[in-house]
């Protein structure tokens, strides 16, 4: 299932069109959310999520996408866990999407996560509730700072120690998720099961202290930084929305009992909402390629830049699909030149 998912990507990737979402920096910008779904059986990967679910048991499926609106990664884990153990996965799971800004909401944010996005080369750009309320640090104290006339005074000061006494295990830690002879998720869980806060964990929360300062200050400082995470949140909101449109069955439910055909039950949902964004994209690289009035083109280009390309209205999700060989055949004219030029002089 994942390969073909990879390969609809691949083959949007080779497209001109969906270049026009990049913003004016050579970042790919992404985000990942995560959305509690019922699960209709018992199910050792189901737990309670009161807020959410009610007095039902239900899984959550983290979502990963792209500013393009690619959706290259997902997972199910129990509602009852934090997103942000999995953050990590997603981020090395695909070597076809190489993303360079990551967001999510609070769920998917811990101090952790800021320390291993960026040792592992991530920019990450979370959406924090309640940021005024979160402590600013520095490597030296307050009172050295208000000896220095430093406008910007820290509320804590970075205990460099623990991050010394444990430098090797960390970079340990990093190669070995960058070598992938494990996953980031489960190496968190094995720090989390311990009764007292491991040592290694303790170090990776106080160096993620000092890329979570500097976060908050460059949120704080740049509206269209701000700006970026919010509208890369919104696609990754947009994506739930399209999710539950395509699970109409089943009263959205998960019929699945084990982890491994819930994550094939979903990656067949994300292969459904990958081709209908394929499909999107081709329909309107179309309409560009036809289209020669300059003004009309200029009109579509803006259009198309300024909406969203997860879109469903125009698919009829409850009809029946036949796939035969006389069936499948270029009824719309979609065999265009996939480069279509997006200049509009």
């Amino acid at each position: 299932m994942q390969g073909s998912n990879d390969r609809i990507l691949q083959f949007v990737d080779r497209m001109n069109l969906p270049n026009i979402y990049w913003r004016k920096s050579d970042a790919l910008h992404t985000s990942s959310d995560g959305q509690k779904f019922e699960v209709a059986v018992d199910s050792l990967n189901a737990n309670y999520s009161f807020k959410y679910l009610g007095k039902d048991k239900g899984v959550s499926v983290v979502t990963f996408i792209d500013m393009r609106e690619l959706m290259w990664h997902s997972t199910v884990i129990s509602s009852a866990e934090r997103e942000a153990a999995y953050v990590i996965d997603g981020l090395m799971h695909n070597d076809g999407v190489k993303s360079d800004i990551h967001s999510t909401d609070t769920h998917g944010y811990s101090e952790v996560i800021f320390a291993a996005t960026y040792l592992l080369g991530f920019e990450f750009a979370p959406r924090i509730k309640g940021l005024g309320r979160q402590l600013l640090y520095a490597f030296k104290n307050r009172k050295y700072n208000e000896e220095q006339d430093h406008m910007l005074l820290p509320d804590r000061y970075i205990h460099e120690a623990f991050i010394e006494e444990q430098w090797d295990e960390v970079l340990r830690f990093i190669a070995t998720i960058r070598l992938r002879v494990t996953t980031a998720s489960q190496l968190f869980r094995r720090l989390n099961s311990y009764s007292k806060q491991h040592p290694l964990y303790q170090a990776l929360k106080e160096f993620g202290k000092i890329p979570k300062t500097l976060f908050i200050l460059k949120y704080v400082d740049d509206p269209a930084f701000r700006q970026a995470i919010e509208k890369q949140l919104n696609k990754v909101e947009g994506s739930n929305k399209f999710a539950r449109a395509i699970s109409f069955g089943h009263n959205q439910e998960f019929v699945q009992s084990e982890k491994e055909d819930q994550e094939i039950a979903e990656g067949c949902r994300r292969l459904i909402k990958n081709a209908i964004v394929c499909w999107n994209y081709l329909y309107l690289s179309r309409e560009l390629a036809v289209e020669k009035n300059k003004e009309r083109r200029v009109e579509l280009i803006e259009a198309i830049r300024n909406g969203s390309v997860v879109t469903w209205r125009h698919f009829n999700l409850h009809g029946e699909f036949d796939f035969s060989d006389e069936r499948m055949i270029d009824s719309v004219g979609l065999t265009v030149p996939q480069n279509t030029p997006l200049e509009t002089d």
